[in-house]
């Protein structure tokens, strides 16, 4: 009986996928791409300005690197 309800999950999960996810347009993919990409940009910048203060005080304090 597992084996049963094992394959009647897995065609719910295929019948809920093709009739009731609402995919996005390949327009709608591509602008949600920029802006993840842009996101990351500027997360990335963030991290390395403030890496580059931790070390600039870290030097100042230590006198090492």
């Amino acid at each position: 009986m597992k084996n049963f309800k094992i394959l009647a999950d897995i065609q719910d999960s295929y019948n809920e996928l093709v009739h009731k996810v609402s995919w996005p347009t390949q327009k709608e993919l591509a602008s949600s791409a920029v802006v993840v990409m842009f996101a990351s940009l500027i997360i990335a910048a963030v991290v390395f300005v403030m890496d580059s203060c931790l070390r600039f005080i870290m030097e100042g304090i230590y006198g090492m690197f």
